[in-house]
């Protein structure tokens, strides 16, 4: 008998990626900053110019929780929701910012190695993690 994650991780990969497609082709960045509301405080976040990476981010952020935690193979396969959803994001992101998209990739490439190394260890992979959500912020910090 057949498992049903077999077919439902897959299926929500999918849908993720094809969500954040949709996303990334609708939304543009704005040319100027958002005016701060009285609303807004001083800890709001400044948008990347690849527009909103929250999605990812999110993504990663679970992938290093497993890697703290030592679980190597959820990590390993958490990640690949992570790969998935960037592949098919991509040609709604780079032509935003060519450079940053590269910078981004190459970080994600670099945790997807870690991982998938033929025996990854947690200190390498935790240290591609965390090189991946630092770049995650510095490019978030930017208009």
């Amino acid at each position: 008998m057949l498992n049903p994650t077999t077919f439902i991780r897959p299926a929500v990969a999918a849908g993720l990626a094809m969500l954040l497609t949709l996303a990334a082709g609708c939304s543009k960045p704005s040319d100027t900053p958002a005016k701060a509301t009285n609303s807004q405080t001083s800890q709001s976040v400044a948008a990347s110019r690849l527009g909103d990476l929250s999605a990812f981010q999110t993504i990663a952020s679970d992938v290093a929780a497993l890697v703290d935690q030592g679980d190597l193979p959820k990590a390993r396969a958490r990640i690949k929701d992570l790969e998935v959803a960037w592949d098919a994001s991509e040609a709604g992101l780079k032509p935003r910012a060519a450079e940053d998209w590269h910078k981004l990739d190459k970080a994600i490439d670099r945790a997807l190695e870690a991982l998938r190394a033929d025996a990854p260890t947690q200190p390498d992979c935790k240290s591609a993690l965390t090189n991946l959500l630092q770049t995650f912020t510095a490019l978030g910090g930017k208009l």
